[in-house]
């Protein structure tokens, strides 16, 4: 780059846009590992507590499919941060889950396990059916990592950078639901061991989806997540 472009400005852009790709790095594996952790700690735990299993098989291959990859894809796309060359350079030693990043990474697992697992319990008891409550975590824990994608966009309050300005996120949070859709309201449920819920667990579990969102804001919000 030095001798085919002695300008300084080229530098600098250099240096911005591989801050940028490495920021984003840092983005697809933590959403990755969250969102993996949050579904080994449901599956462990209840098997530990009631010797069942809240997700099945099928269940979890489709969420690594839909809900994991192609956002994850997105979110190595995303834009480079505005206030990316005010940070201070990373020593050559430093690891990538270094600054506190991988207790994030690992609390926001314990997060996801929590919510599948309530998830479970509250389908499982108004129901009387295993099922339902595997129907319920699936339909959580799928679409609160959809959440999550949005969450692990910044650092900073998605208020402030705007919801939706990763166009490829958008489009592949869309495809993600509307699969999701797919599989929990028409017939092809059966072929997941899916069944049809009371409305009262559907709104349960719109709430339970958004959980991710209020604790990742207020974590940014206290400053508890820094770069």
């Amino acid at each position: 780059m030095t001798l085919t472009d002695d300008n300084f400005a080229t530098i600098v852009d250099a240096v911005r846009e591989g801050r940028g790709i490495y920021a984003n790095i840092k983005k697809v594996v933590g959403f990755l590992l969250g969102t993996n952790i949050g579904e080994v700690i449901a599956v462990f735990s209840a098997m530990m507590l009631w010797h069942k299993t809240p997700l099945l098989s099928m269940q979890l291959l489709w969420i690594n499919l839909v809900t994991d990859s192609l956002p994850a894809i997105a979110l190595g796309m995303e834009a480079v941060e505005a206030d990316v060359m005010e940070q201070k350079p990373k020593p050559k030693s430093e690891g990538l889950f270094a600054n506190g990043f991988g207790v994030r990474i690992a609390l926001q697992g314990v997060m996801f396990g929590v919510l599948a697992l309530i998830a479970y319990w509250a389908g499982e008891t108004v129901t009387g059916a295993a099922e339902g409550g595997q129907t319920l975590a699936f339909m959580v824990l799928a679409l609160s990592q959809v959440v999550q994608a949005f969450n692990m966009r910044s650092d900073h309050s998605l208020f402030k950078i705007g919801f939706f300005g990763n166009k490829t996120l958008n489009k592949a949070v869309l495809a993600s639901v509307l699969m999701m859709v797919l599989v929990l309201f028409t017939p092809l449920r059966a072929v997941f061991g899916l069944i049809a819920l009371p409305w009262q667990l559907y709104c349960l579990g719109l709430v339970l989806i958004f959980v991710p969102l209020v604790i990742m804001e207020g974590a940014k919000a206290l400053g508890l997540i820094k770069k």
